[in-house]
């Protein structure tokens, strides 16, 4: 029976979304439609060593596979190039292990790709396929045919081109129980059982940053008028700044700015009564745990 895309139910699948930690979060409803739909399929996701955190633990996954691409980078640098083909060899060997039917890069970059392509799965789908990745694909649909209102809309729109129940069609961003008592204790631990408030201000990109001095009143009138304490997340090379917020701001706000795992990050944006943040993963965690 065809079902969209599909002319016959899968039986092992390859998700291919190696970065980007908010679009992994968008794409994470996949797993449940596809578990949903067709019981019985293996489920298979690919991502980078930085970003596996935040699907390793899908209950719904059959396995993980990880592209160590920072690692291969620092082989090259150094010049180690027995080891890095060796490596590289040894992944291709996994990929072509499980025998995928269907692999679809959820990426649409040439590296993402290129890891589908040589899964050597028949039907391969490339979601907004760019940098010629669309050579590679057996398959492509437009990044653009969803209700571009609606977040993760272009996942939800390659999930009904499949044919998949979509559901509810809930992200995810599964968390172990350590990560969630790390975070009920670091809050005890803070005296925040009344509630706090996260606030996000850090991510990679620069053009997506907001001014520093506007960040410190966002603070502080949280804290007049709805009474929160503030809670500062972000990366070790997001100390500087938090610095400077921190002098600009009266009300104290805690800094836990370098000083957690993502997934524990994740857990305090999980407790928190109203978060605020630029375009990063970490607040698109915020809409997956239905923060204010």
């Amino acid at each position: 029976m065809r079902r969209g895309l599909l002319s016959e139910p899968p039986r092992s699948v390859l998700l291919v979304r190696l970065s980007a930690r908010g679009d992994i979060v968008f794409a994470s409803p996949l797993v449940r439609a596809f578990r949903r739909t067709f019981p019985d399929v293996k489920l298979t996701w690919i991502a980078e060593s930085h970003t596996k955190d935040l699907i390793e633990g899908h209950p719904e996954l059959d396995e993980i596979m990880v592209v160590d691409r920072n690692g291969w980078k620092r082989l090259w640098k150094e010049r180690r190039f027995g080891k890095l083909f060796g490596e590289i060899k040894e992944l291709i060997r996994s990929l072509r292990r499980p025998e995928f039917d269907l692999a679809i890069d959820l990426q649409g970059l040439l590296r993402s790709g290129i890891v589908t392509y040589l899964s050597g799965a028949p039907t391969r789908i490339g979601l907004g396929s760019k940098e010629k990745s669309h050579l590679l694909m057996t398959h492509v649909l437009s990044r653009r045919a969803g209700d571009r209102r609606k977040i993760s809309s272009e996942y939800r729109y390659l999930a009904d081109q499949l044919g998949l129940k979509l559901g509810d069609f809930r992200m995810e961003v599964p968390l172990t129980p350590e990560d969630r008592d790390w975070a009920s204790k670091k809050a005890a631990e803070l005296g925040l059982k009344e509630g706090f408030f996260v606030a996000l201000p850090f991510t990679t990109t620069p053009q997506k940053h907001w001014r520093e001095d506007r960040w410190a009143q966002v603070m502080d009138r949280v804290a007049q008028e709805l009474g929160l304490p503030t809670v500062v997340l972000g990366g070790p090379d997001d100390r500087k700044a938090m610095e400077r917020i921190r002098g600009m701001a009266s009300s104290e706000p805690v800094s836990l700015v370098g000083e957690t795992t993502l997934t524990q990050a994740s857990a305090m944006v999980e407790r928190a009564s109203l978060v605020v943040g630029v375009d990063t993963g970490l607040s698109h965690m915020a809409i997956a745990f239905d923060r204010p």
